[in-house]
């Protein structure tokens, strides 16, 4: 199981980033006193998202999250809804995927399931 993944992003678009990973399931969590003055953290289950302000962020161009969601239907329309845009895939192991842009531009896998393991 992978514990965390930290990302770059600009302090001043922490607020639209927490909404974007509530609308994936995690919640915001603090950090150990050492990183709050430089990072935000997000977590669901025991998986974390390390969000580290960055004044010149880099967000990979084919590098990304993958998230299992637990309602698909209603996690994609609660995307649209925020006015983010869910690129659907083609499905693996039988399951829907989709790629999305979080606001710092890190590409973000949505799946209904994950690989059979």
């Amino acid at each position: 199981m992978l514990q965390h993944v930290a990302l770059e992003i600009r302090q001043a678009d922490l607020e639209r980033t927490l909404a974007f990973w509530k609308l994936l399931g995690f919640e915001q969590v603090e950090p150990p006193v050492t990183l709050r003055e430089r990072a935000a953290w997000v977590q669901r289950g025991p998986t974390q998202i390390h969000l580290f302000f960055s004044d010149d962020p880099v967000a990979p161009p084919s590098g990304h999250a993958a998230v299992v969601v637990e309602d698909w239907d209603a996690t994609v329309a609660s995307l649209h809804e925020a006015g983010y845009a869910p690129e659907e895939r083609q499905r693996h192991w039988d399951a829907a995927r989709a790629f999305v842009r979080d606001p710092s531009g890190h590409r973000v896998e949505v799946m209904a399931a994950p690989p059979p393991g």
